[in-house]
């Protein structure tokens, strides 16, 4: 069982993540290369000062909300009932995550022409590299807590984590390509349930 955070740590995550989404919605609307730390520092409502504290660049600010979910989804899949299929549990764990960002609504394309831009600058590249596999980390753990093996030893853990990880992957690349806009719960469902079918 996760542990209940303190205030003050709620405090800083919803801190982080106020300035996550600010760097992410700037960048989005003007291009990164577009964004400063004062811009984001103003968005977020915080001073500059605050978002060096939390973040030493743009790009990691921006790669922190990927992480952050990710972390989210490895604490909801600890929370899941115990009898729950291993694979079903991955599913609906990382679907309450991306829908507390209300990923069930149809996307702007405008929106989305921006988002497309913005993970293709160079500069955020690494930062989502590391994001990515601190992701499937902390997923891993979550499945080798939840079925009695070793995330550092055992390869099951290690495996399942990277297919939902993949799963989520290419289900965004999906996502930012469809036209016309679909939710990106949609696609992010269909995306788990094609991993258990047989392949040719």
């Amino acid at each position: 069982m996760t542990e209940r955070p303190s205030l003050r740590e709620r405090r800083r995550q919803e801190t982080r993540t106020a300035i996550s989404w600010a760097a992410i919605r700037l960048a989005v609307e003007r291009g990164l290369a577009h964004v400063t730390i004062e811009d984001i520092a103003t968005e977020a409502g915080v001073s500059p000062r605050t978002v060096n504290n939390y973040f030493s660049s743009k790009a990691e600010a921006i790669a922190a909300r990927h992480h952050d979910r990710a972390q989210g989804i490895a604490d909801l899949l600890r929370a899941r009932p115990a009898g729950e299929p291993l694979w079903e549990a991955v599913t609906e764990a990382a679907l309450a995550r991306f829908e507390a960002d209300r990923a069930e609504s149809t996307p702007d394309p405008l929106w989305t022409q921006g988002v497309q831009l913005m993970t293709a600058e160079p500069a955020l590249q690494g930062e989502f590299q590391k994001a990515n596999v601190a992701a499937e980390i902390a997923l891993a753990q979550a499945i080798a807590d939840r079925t009695g093996t070793d995330a550092e030893h055992d390869l099951y853990p290690v495996l399942v984590a990277t297919a939902a990880g993949g799963a989520i992957r290419a289900a965004m690349a999906h996502w930012m390509r469809a036209d016309p806009p679909v939710s990106f719960s949609s696609v992010l469902r269909a995306a788990f349930g094609a991993v258990t079918v047989d392949l040719p």
